[in-house]
Parts: structure tokens; sequence; C-alpha cells
């Protein structure tokens, strides 16, 4: 366990060291505690939810691992919640998909409720956290088909009409009894496994749909819409209804959020590029941190190049205020509380990395065609001691410093999910 005189006496001296080249690590530190993060709820249970126990997941979803005591109701995962929060710096939000209710009246998706939801607003209120929210989509008999909004079938599509509009009004909910803004993000699974003869039809319904959902006016003050399209999954290998193009036009014309999920683009296209690009147009981003393996899947975020990349894009491109940030990941063969501190602690770090940058003298290098300038700097700049301000930072905000979060982590586990265990298998 590092002491608090080593940690401060190492981010004084990193302090001098990033003084010298014109930043000033305390402004960043502040700036840093103002980010939040959307912590998604489904790495705590394996995306299954509460809704409808043993519901195989579909849609394209798989989760590999069975590491034992995951989740297997609302109060356990929130006290999962509660203690990966407590190792991670700073407050942040919660993301909640519509199988996560919390009740005992027996509900389906397109009869859900803002009171289903109410005990998770209670504890977010004793927290001080925000809320986010998903209607889900997948993992149901109406979405068996491989379609839901996109259906050829209007009972289906209008079973899914339903739920979306019922989310909204939960995500309203959210907004108005935590006084954050909960941004209510929009995705399908509709697609194909083979080459379809009509690509147009899908997604002249699934517009149609979305209009219908969007038809009553919600105060942005308590929610916004986000919509997510996806590069492919599982069993939709050859079409996606949803696609990129397709919400980033949608989005565009309808003021409302594009989500950008970094695990659903092609492993060669830089994802970051790809912000300052949307946001000259359009009214601004989620953004989903995960991070793909060949494809879409999901890994915890780890800091890597494509991590650097997207958030000093955020930073260095003064974008921040105009996107979201969550989490996307899920990954069950470790334990699931230390993933969630892995990738939040990850994004956070980046985060921080990017701020800790003479942006303001590198951008007149640019400017001026100081090439040279710009890449001696920027090179110089990956041996600071950026840890040490990020040790100094978790100090700050009364979290262990550096892997002493992992001894945390394992006395939970010793004390509290045996006895999950033995329940899963009573079970």
């Amino acid at each position: 366990m590092l002491k608090e005189s080593f940690v401060t006496k190492h981010y004084k001296l990193a302090k001098e060291r990033y003084a010298a080249v014109g930043v000033d690590t305390d402004k960043v530190l502040q700036d840093l505690q103002n980010i939040k993060i959307s912590l998604h709820c489904w790495q705590g249970d394996d995306v299954a939810g509460f809704m409808h126990p043993g519901q195989a997941l579909t849609g394209g979803i798989s989760v590999s691992g069975n590491y034992p005591g995951k989740a297997t109701n609302p109060t356990e995962l929130r006290a999962d919640l509660d203690e990966a929060l407590s190792l991670i710096p700073g407050k942040h939000k919660v993301n909640l998909h519509a199988i996560y209710t919390d009740t005992d009246e027996k509900v389906d998706l397109d009869t859900i409720e803002p009171r289903h939801f109410s005990s998770w607003v209670q504890w977010a209120k004793e927290h001080g956290l925000g809320l986010d929210f998903n209607p889900t989509l997948f993992s149901h008999p109406m979405s068996e088909s491989g379609f839901t909004l996109s259906s050829p079938d209007k009972t289906v599509r209008d079973f899914w009409i339903e739920h979306c509009k019922r989310s909204r009004k939960i995500s309203e909910y959210f907004g108005k009894e935590l006084g954050q803004q909960c941004v209510n993000n929009i995705w399908i699974p509709d697609g194909m496994k083979d080459n379809p003869i009509d690509k147009m039809a899908p997604r002249e319904r699934l517009k149609e749909a979305l209009d219908e959902i969007l038809s009553e006016k919600i105060d942005q003050k308590y929610t916004i819409e986000a919509v997510e399209g996806k590069l492919f999954g599982t069993g939709v290998e050859s079409y996606t209804v949803g696609s990129h193009e397709f919400y980033m036009l949608y989005a565009l014309t309808h003021d409302l959020l594009w989500t950008i999920d970094a695990g659903h683009f092609h492993p060669t296209e830089d994802v970051s590029d790809k912000f300052s690009a949307y946001l000259l147009f359009g009214k601004g981003l989620m953004l989903h941190v995960s991070r793909p393996v060949r494809w879409d899947s999901d890994h915890v975020v780890i800091m890597n190049d494509e991590l650097i990349r997207i958030t000093r894009t955020l930073v260095r491109e003064n974008l921040l205020d105009k996107v979201n940030i969550g989490l996307d990941f899920f990954d069950a063969t470790i334990n699931r509380i230390a993933a969630w501190v892995i990738g939040a602690r990850n994004t956070l770090k980046a985060i921080m990395i990017g701020m800790l940058a003479p942006i303001d003298e590198l951008k007149k290098a640019e400017l001026e065609f100081d090439f040279t300038k710009r890449l001696a700097l920027t090179e110089e700049l990956k041996s600071f001691p950026f840890g040490a301000v990020w040790d100094y930072f978790c100090l700050k905000n009364n979290v262990p410093v550096g892997e002493d979060w992992l001894e945390e982590v394992r006395k939970y586990e010793n004390r509290i999910l045996p006895e999950r265990q033995v329940d899963q298998t009573a079970h």
C-alpha cells in the first residue's frame, strides 16, 4: 500500500515536470473531477436482466465464461455496483437496460412503467448518481425472427414501438427525479445472416417506427435520445438494418445523439477520427467505450492505443461537453466487479493523459507547419510521469491508489460471492 506522503511527494515532482511545458496539473485534476462515466449495469450479470429469468441471449450477443458469483437480482447488482464505484474516482452514472426492472409484478417490455424502476432511482439519489437507459430489443420471444422495429410483421413492430415509447417515459422520469439528463439509447439487432434481396424496405419500416416513437416531444432537460449503429453481429453478418450511415443521418435530421460504439467498427477504422467530422454538423455523441478483438466482441477496456486516440481527440478538440461517455463490455471469465473498475479507471486515466499536454502550444506549432516540434513534443510526453498525477487523483478522491483496489475486490469476493454460488447451485 502506497503511503500518502509518497504519493504526494511524487505528485509534486510530476507537477513541476509538467509545469515546465506549460501544463497546470491542478487544473487538469479539477477538470477531470467533472467527467462522468456511465457504468453499464449489464457487466454485472452477463446481460441477463431480471425480467425473464433463464431467457437465452439473442441478437448477436454472447457472453463467455462462468466466473462464480454473478448478480442474480437487483439488490445484488446494486451492491456490486456500490463496490465498483467505491474504487473509481469521481461521481458517475449507471446505464440500465429495460430488462433490469425491480418489481414483483408480472410485467413485459410493452407494459413497463417508471414505477418498476423506482428502487433504482432511490439508490441513485442516495449515492449522488445519474442514470442512463436503453430499451431492450433482444432476448425476447418477439425478437426471435431477427427483426424488431423493422419487422414486416406489424404485430411485432407495434410491440417494440410501444416498448420504446415507454422507455422514453422512464428516461424522462430518471431525468426529473435525479436532476441529470438521461440518455435513452436505442439499439436494435435487426439484420440478415445471408444476402437480402431488399435492403430498402426494412430501413423504411425502421424510419417510420422511429418517427412514431419520437413523435411525442420530451424536454431534453430530462432526457435525450441516442441511436446506435452496428457493423455486424452473429447471425446478421450480411446485412444490418440500423447501419452507421442510417443512424448518423437519422440523428442529424432529427436533433438526436449518434451513438458510436468503439467495438462496432471495422478493425482498421480510427473511431476517433469520426468525432470531429460528425460534430461539425450533429447535436452530440453518445460514446460507448469498448475494446474489439478481431470483431465486435466487447472486451474489457484496457490502456491501448485505440483508447488513447479516442480520449486525446475528445480533449484536444474540446469535445467533452458534446460527448456522453459510457462503457459497454461484458466478460464472465474474470471477476465482474474488477472488469468495471479496470475499464472505468482506464477510461478516466486516458482522458487525464489527454489533458496532460500543452495543447495550445501543439496547435500553434501545427498551424505554423512546425511538424518537427509537434512530433518531438508529443513523443516526449509519452514518458512524462502521468502515473504520479493519476495516483494523486485517486488519493484525493479517497479511492485505492495503484493496484490496491484489487485487494478490496478480493475481500468483497471472499465475503459475498461464495454465498451466491451456493444459492445459484441450489436453484
